[in-house]
């Protein structure tokens, strides 16, 4: 009988068995690190809907608001806006599959610089009372940079009630300046809802009508 080659047998292929084990786990080591980001990339932006209104009618020019228990306030809505205030929680029904879902989150503008805040928390308090959600007031007109890196971090939904000078900053803010169809400016109307959809890190936007009142568009 031929005489095996030196290092062959059960004894050689034992040895070469344990010398491939590091390999193998190297390799598979080196796969995972490929499809891990690397330590510091930054990350995709989470999913978000966050929808805009302006705050509800005020007063026309030497008219007088009125404030929630009913006295004379020219930094108040007038009638009309009370009473699109009153009817907000219907644009939000609990139905799913609606085309406006129920907010989990609000802001409205806060602060004391101009008449706006009380108009803006005004027009979300009784869909806040639907919602039993509280309006988060802490950001003024002027810092929606601020506001707009809240609202990505909210719970989602997310309605931002604004004053319609500000409203195109926090679009801005939020980075959907760019996106088709997107107005540079709000127009001249109380009766619109702005939805800003992000889905896999890229805005889509639409402009819906709220139809609450007689003569809505």
């Amino acid at each position: 009988m031929p005489e095996a080659p030196a290092g062959s047998g059960p004894r050689r292929r034992a040895v070469l068995a344990a010398a491939l084990v590091p390999l193998a786990g190297a390799g598979c080591s080196g796969e995972a690190a490929w499809r891990t980001p690397a330590p510091g990339a930054p990350a995709r932006p989470k999913d978000a809907l966050i929808m805009v209104i302006r705050h509800a009618e005020k007063p026309y020019a030497g008219g007088v608001g009125r404030d929630a228990e009913g006295e004379d306030d020219p930094g108040s809505l007038a009638g009309r806006g009370w009473r699109r205030a009153e009817r907000l929680p219907r644009l939000f029904p609990p139905a799913p599959g609606s085309s406006l879902p129920r907010p989990a989150a609000l802001f409205a503008a806060g602060g004391k610089a101009a008449a706006a805040p009380a108009r803006c928390q005004q027009t979300v308090s009784a869909l806040a009372t639907a919602l039993r959600t509280p309006v988060r007031t802490e950001f003024a007109v002027g810092a929606e940079a601020a506001l707009a890196q809240a609202a990505s971090a909210a719970p989602m939904p997310v309605l931002v009630c604004w004053e319609h000078s500000g409203i195109p900053r926090l679009v801005r803010a939020l980075g959907a300046h760019q996106v088709p169809g997107t107005p540079a400016t709000w127009p001249d109307r109380h009766d619109l809802v702005w939805a800003f959809t992000r889905r896999q890190g890229r805005w889509t936007f639409r402009e819906l009508p709220q139809h609450l009142l007689p003569g809505d568009v």
